[in-house]
């Protein structure tokens, strides 16, 4: 039976990717007037303002991991395989570039046009508002392969190409034609840039040289040599001081005076992994780097003798994490463990409250040491500790000393951290009389944070004290707990118990104040992890075997057992409430244990096998590590948002795979950094069909429409009116106060009456002429329009002139009618629909009364009024009896 993905979890975020090994791009926002840093992070990238290194933008995913970013001041471009996207808004691809057959290493935009290079020799010049390729260029990898690009500034159409055997070209791509040929250094160049002077240029070579060379003169001003390996990066500032930044594969930056042409300083271990980029904020000492080992780093220029010193940044695992753990009862924090030896926290709230707790180290004072001497690379490394296993945190007494307890690979001394601080403890707890090769396997603090559990392969058990860091004994007679390698150890939450499993096939009770065993149970096989659940009391095991065992520490049973895993079980998980069990394998499926029903109620596959799981103490979020991650993938719970339908899963169900999440920008920031005009959110006319839309007019728009009389009254001049001037001669008036004009003499022919109708000199207004034409198509947009822009006043002069009295006609009575018939049916301008209608009656009712057409419309009008009222009033009497319950409710 196949399945169809998760019913329990989606997809939500990843937390902790910043970098990879691909240069960065920076560009400056005009409007905004800030700079905004670009970074690749495998098939998207990501945009950061420079200010607060927030993430404001992530771009939509590639089919391949990109190769090159490259920057300009409207578009993004990124480079995955052979193929070339052109962002908008950061996001959004506009334009796709194919015709590079190799992969594309290089990318450079120059005005309208950009430049991109392939592995294969060929380099095409596009024009990229239309996509068309200009101009292409093919070099012969073997004599010339491009290796490095840029464009001297002022040099109009010029582009300065450097190849890995030594040699530069300058071409103009307009004419194609190459103007000069460098004949190099008798070394590959790696890195071109240009310097604040016109004309100079810094070449960064294979060998470790950089050369200071003007291409007008083609003369070597100056050269420096890295001892470092090849130069990564160059980058000059522009804010005064004439100094050079150069980037080495180990990590370290070096800055040079380029007056006195010596080396001012230097910034070791600025990153663990080679400087893929680094450049200089134009007119700022500010120095932005990024490398392959996940780090964006802000450097200031603030120092003493030149230096500078880390400002901002955002730093992950730069090898992928081994255990994950959330720390605190909120959900919000997330230990992460890596194999770079790292322990940090991420926020699941935001990246500004992550944490980096550093690297383990031998001894913090002669790391110290080692640092202020800028010792070797060599030294510093051996006073590093290995990756962290497996490790333990509490918050009872995190703000008093150490809350959290790793173990190390191949080493017997457990750390302790310090979360608040921030930094490494001051404790290594190490059994005395222990052999050397024995090694630290699993730890667990107790629930009072006071004591530290530490299990040992050598069969040993210790107990010590957190806040001294002193050894307070070991389980076992003979000082073992067990015949082989303890597996797991837990406390329950009241400190009466212990749990230890070993290899020897054993699950034990001791008692934790006398360290005495009370019970032990025999396992069919040897145990691989142990997590016990403290308030329900119940304990998993996983077995080599693939299989999973429930165990009720109270009547010390295996009251569930489950099976279905095909590879090792890596890590498992508690529900808060003890009903689910999560475990992850190499099988590549996470799935979900129900333990009241013993029954396997959801399961799914993701791409890599996961390494680590951990659900909130919430239950909101399902964390998860991966094996080649760097990331750590949050799930959403969706039984939290809706009701989700479990059902006991088949023997024979075949998981369907799920796609990882990836990173969203936060919805704090701002999010769009392009110099074009957003396109803003524009609301639909209406959300449902039994839903009415407001015409959002100010009340004095439509309130007032049905008191025109009193409103009259109130604005009654108070002085007499004045005489009108004289009429024009040639209208004959009769004599008195209000003008009034001679009738006409009439004649046989034009009847008897003496009556004058009033529709034979007045003229149809627009809004009469409009409500004709609606009545004919059926469509009342342009007469609503009118009406929407007239004041009170006039609506009432618009109202009293549809009657053929006012010079009107039947038939605009009608299409009035129609046209409220048509506002409640759409649902839209529902208070200007009934402000109108009573308005109209009010004035017309009279002339309503003789027309059987207009009648018979208002009797229609009326019942769809009644319908309509009903369903609004079941409505809010729904609505106002749950929120008088709701206030009601005794918490």
């Amino acid at each position: 039976m196949s399945g169809g993905g998760s019913s329990l979890f989606s997809g939500f975020r990843v937390l902790g990717l910043y970098s990879n090994h691909v240069p960065h791009a920076l560009r400056y926002h005009q409007k905004h007037r800030e700079f905004y840093l670009v970074t690749s992070v495998g098939k998207c990238f990501h945009t950061y303002n420079v200010n607060r290194l927030g993430i404001v933008a992530v771009s939509n995913s590639l089919p391949d991991d990109i190769s090159c970013l490259a920057a300009d001041r409207m578009l993004v471009f990124a480079a995955a395989g052979r193929e070339i996207s052109a962002f908008a808004k950061n996001k959004e691809v506009v334009m796709c570039y194919h015709g590079h057959k190799q992969e594309v290493h290089l990318l450079l935009p120059l005005g309208d046009q950009l430049i991109s290079s392939d592995i294969g020799g060929d380099v095409i010049v596009w024009d990229f508002p239309g996509g068309e390729v200009y101009l292409r260029l093919q070099f012969d990898p073997a004599s010339f392969n491009v290796s490095a690009m840029m464009h001297p500034s002022t040099y109009l159409n010029k582009v300065l190409l450097g190849s890995s055997q030594g040699a530069l070209q300058l071409w103009n791509i307009k004419t194609s034609k190459l103007l000069f040929t460098f004949p190099g250094w008798s070394a590959g160049v790696t890195v071109l840039q240009q310097s604040p002077a016109v004309d100079v240029v810094g070449i960064g070579l294979a060998s470790g040289r950089i050369i200071i060379h003007n291409i007008r003169l083609d003369k070597t001003l100056m050269s420096f040599t890295q001892d470092w390996g090849p130069i990564s990066s160059l980058a000059f500032r522009t804010d005064g001081p004439p100094i050079m930044a150069s980037g080495s594969p180990q990590g370290h930056i070096a800055f040079w005076d380029l007056e006195r042409r010596q080396l001012v300083t230097q910034q070791r271990h600025a990153h663990s992994t080679t400087i893929a980029a680094a450049t200089f904020l134009h007119g700022e000492p500010l120095l932005v780097t990024n490398g392959a080992d996940n780090a964006i780093k802000v450097w200031i220029f603030d120092q003493e003798g030149g230096g500078a010193r880390l400002l901002r940044s955002r730093q992950g695992h730069s090898a992928p994490p081994t255990t994950i753990c959330h720390h605190g009862n909120d959900g919000k924090n997330i230990l992460s463990a890596g194999q770079d030896g790292t322990l940090q926290s991420f926020s699941t709230v935001h990246e500004r409250f992550n944490k980096n707790l550093g690297h383990g180290s031998v001894s913090k004072k002669k790391e110290q040491n080692n640092k202020k001497r800028k010792g070797s690379s060599s030294l510093y490394e051996e006073l590093r500790l290995s990756a962290i296993t497996t490790f333990s945190s509490a918050t009872a007494r995190q703000s008093d000393w150490d809350s959290v307890v790793a173990c190390h690979r191949g080493r017997l001394a457990a750390t302790t951290w310090n979360y608040q601080r921030c930094t490494m403890g001051v404790h290594h707890l190490q059994p005395p009389n222990t052999p050397r090769s024995a090694v630290a396997t699993a730890v667990s603090i107790t629930s009072c944070g006071n004591f530290a559990v530490i299990g040992s392969s050598c069969g040993r058990v210790d107990v010590y004290n957190l806040q001294s860091g002193l050894h307070r004994g070991c389980y076992g007679d003979k000082e073992k707990a067990h015949d082989g390698t303890v597996r797991g150890v837990a406390t329950d939450a009241l400190n009466q118990l212990t749990l230890t499993a070993g290899s020897d096939w054993l699950l034990k009770f001791w008692r934790f104040k006398s360290r005495k065993q009370e019970e032990q149970l025999k396992l069919n096989v040897a145990p691989a992890s142990m997590l016990l659940h403290r308030d329900s009391g119940m304990l998993a095991l996983a077995l080599d075997d693939f299989t999973l065992l429930v165990v009720d520490i109270e009547t010390r049973r295996v009251v569930r057992k489950f099976s279905g895993h095909h590879g090792n079980i890596n890590d498992m998980t508690f529900s808060p409430d003890g009903r689910w069990l999560v475990t992850v394998a190499m099988d590549c499926t996470i799935r979900t244990w129900d333990l009241p029903s013993g029954c396997l109620v959801d399961c799914f596959l993701v791409a890599m096998a996961p390494v680590g799981v951990s659900l909130s103490p919430t239950g909101d979020f399902l964390a998860t590590a991966h094996v080649g991650s760097l990331g750590v993938y949050l799930w959403t719970n969706k039984s939290l948002c809706g009701l989700v339908g479990l059902r006991p899963l088949p023997a024979d169900y075949q998981p369907a795979g799920e796609t990882l999440p990836g990173v969203t920008a936060e919805q704090s920031e701002q999010e769009v950094t392009s110099e074009e005009v957003d396109d803003e959110y524009k609301s639909a006319e209406q959300l449902g069909a039994e839903l009415v839309t407001l015409s959002l007019l100010p009340e004095s728009r439509w309130k007032s429409l049905l008191h025109l009389d009193l409103i009259k009254r109130r604005n009654k001049p108070i002085v007499p009116p004045a005489a009108p001037p004289a009429a024009p001669f040639y209208l004959p008036t009769v004599p008195g106060l209000t003008p009034r004009f001679t009738l006409p003499m009439t004649t046989e022919q034009e009847g008897q009456s003496k009556v004058l109708d009033w529709g034979v000199l007045a003229q149809r207004s627009e809004v009469g002429c409009a409500l004709e034409e609606s009545l004919q198509s059926g469509c009342f947009d342009r007469p609503i329009r009118l009406l929407k822009d007239c004041g009170p006043a006039v609506l009432s002069v618009e109202f009293t002139n549809l009657t053929s009295q006012g010079g009107g006609a039947s038939s605009l009575l009608l299409a009035f009618i129609k046209m409220i018939e048509h506002m409640l049916a759409s649902g839209r301008n529902f208070d200007l629909a009934h402000a109108y209608l009573g308005l109209f009656l009010k004035l017309n009712l009279h002339s309503l009364s003789e027309d059987p057409a207009a009648m018979d419309a208002l009797v229609r009008l009326s019942s769809r009024l009644e319908a309509g009222w009903a369903e609004l009033q079941t409505s809010f009497n729904q609505s106002l009896c749950l929120l008088t319950y709701t206030k009601s409710a005794v918490l």
